[in-house]
């Protein structure tokens, strides 16, 4: 699932540093906006978010069967705050010397594992790149990743299995959709997990100054 020659630790530092700071962006009733998850308001989005960060930092501790840490924050009052307190346990996880060599038991994906730790941070720093974008496309406000984040954001991408039975409802992508000709990484990347960003253009905004 990780394209040789890639950092993915660093990768997924990038993604989770960039969730945090569209994360940060919103405000009063931005949390109640549609996302790009159908069904999704923001403040369910940033739940599921955190609860990933939480059952990933559980698996580097080998406890990722636990489907405790798995579940959604019962208290999303102050989603930013939640969500920052869940970004910081799982970078400080990724961290730890060995953390690609090690298996992790993902019981959200397939049969649970275990994954090599270099597959299952590709996993994780594919969906955040993803999940930084919807937060972005739900605010209206531009996405700051560098060329090679989104490049390699694609690459992961590409290896995602498109089987229908895999995607969809109760899944973590939906189906994917057709991909222009021309298409940058980032596009194509949200394409073949299921997204549709022109239905959610992205400002040129990166700090939302005009808030609420």
């Amino acid at each position: 699932m990780t394209p040789t020659g890639l950092d993915i630790v660093e990768l997924d530092r990038i993604a989770v540093y960039e969730s945090l700071r569209v994360v940060g962006l919103a405000r009063g009733t931005d949390w109640d906006r549609d996302t790009p998850c159908t069904g999704w308001t923001l403040r369910r989005l940033v739940a599921h978010m955190a609860a990933q960060h939480h059952g990933f930092a559980a698996a580097v501790r080998g406890a990722g069967h636990e489907t405790a840490y798995w579940r959604e924050p019962q208290d999303m009052s102050e989603p930013e705050r939640t969500y920052r307190g869940a970004a910081t346990a799982v970078l400080a996880a990724f961290a730890e010397p060995g953390v690609t060599d090690a298996e992790f038991v993902l019981p959200e994906i397939r049969d649970g594992g275990g994954f090599p730790g270099g597959m299952a941070l590709g996993f994780h720093f594919v969906d955040y790149v993803v999940h930084a974008w919807d937060v972005a496309a739900t605010l209206g406000v531009g996405l700051e990743l560098p060329d090679h984040v989104l490049v390699a954001a694609l690459a992961v991408a590409r290896l995602v299995p498109t089987d229908p039975a895999g995607r969809g409802p109760g899944f973590a992508f939906a189906p994917p959709v057709d991909v222009p000709v021309g298409a940058d990484p980032l596009d194509e990347a949200l394409r073949l997990l299921g997204r549709t960003p022109e239905k959610w253009p992205l400002s040129a905004d990166h700090t939302r100054e005009q808030r609420i």
